[in-house]
């Protein structure tokens, strides 16, 4: 899937001619990076094979998951920032959350996703596997990554950003980096993705935006440029390694939050689809 941005009709023709998925989602799992301002994600057995058995011999096993909805692979719904008691179009966040879930830009509200997506490898970039901790990815390293790529990030699709953070991820005390900080977008490389009309972003860090180093998630501009004032969705804890490398700068990308009344995120698997 090359040059300008892909329709419908471009992406049934690439899915007709078969495609390689790429699965972007971290596992999850108990015990994985979680930031403390998150309920962490918990799965155990509640049913076990053998605690009740038909009369046929046949048994049955089932679970019970915990989790918020910002944790591991995730999108943000418009309802999760707010700024100066203001929803992104000026709503009123008291009065959206009145009755503990929000009445306007619930992640219920979010489409699935099927467009064109555009790979913008920062990381490899400057040459290296993983970025700095607490390095910020500027405007002029997006714009320098898509001119490498030979790529433009279209309105209505999705730009995805790698650090390289990842390699932290069984790691949660690395991953975090609260004491050492965590690569991301600068405020400029966020006006820079919404001036190009894009619907949503993802990086493969816990935050998306650049963390210093012993700031922790005390201020998060770009959530503010980018969910209330542009309406840009964002994605977190993505993975890249199957793409990581290679040629796929641009492709076919599928997303679909879980459809929770009022939420202000979700968990997903996004997939990108490569041509063959």
């Amino acid at each position: 899937m090359t040059g300008s941005p892909a329709g419908p009709d471009r992406l049934l023709a690439a899915l007709a001619g078969g495609v390689d998925v790429v699965d972007l989602a971290q596992p999850l799992a108990n015990g994985m990076p979680c930031s403390p301002n998150h309920p962490g994600f918990r799965m155990a057995l509640a049913r076990r094979h053998g605690d009740a058995v038909r009369a046929d011999g046949g048994s049955s096993a089932s679970e019970i998951i915990t989790t918020g909805g910002h944790v591991g692979t995730h999108i943000d719904a418009l309802s999760h920032v707010s700024q100066d008691g203001l929803l992104h179009g000026g709503r009123d966040s008291a009065e959206a959350q009145r009755g503990g879930a929000f009445s306007v830009h619930g992640i219920d509200t979010v489409e699935p996703m099927v467009c064109r997506a555009t790979f913008l490898d920062i990381a490899a970039l400057h040459g290296t596997d993983c970025l700095p901790a607490g390095h910020g990815v500027t405007a002029a390293e997006l714009d320098a990554a898509a001119r490498r790529a030979g790529v433009e990030p279209g309105a209505g699709e999705v730009c995805l950003i790698r650090t390289g953070w990842s390699r932290w991820w069984s790691d949660p005390q690395a991953y975090l980096g609260f004491d050492t900080g965590v690569p991301g977008v600068t405020p400029d490389a966020a006006r820079w993705l919404v001036e190009r009309g894009i619907r949503a972003a993802g990086t493969d860090t816990t935050a998306f935006e650049q963390i210093p180093a012993g700031r922790g998630h005390t201020i998060m501009p770009v959530h503010r440029i980018m969910l209330v004032d542009a309406g840009v969705h964002i994605v977190e804890n993505m993975q890249f390694d199957g793409l990581a490398g290679g040629t796929a700068v641009e492709f076919g990308f599928v997303l679909a939050p879980l459809r929770i009344v009022g939420g202000t995120g979700s968990p997903v698997r996004p997939l990108a689809l490569l041509s063959r």
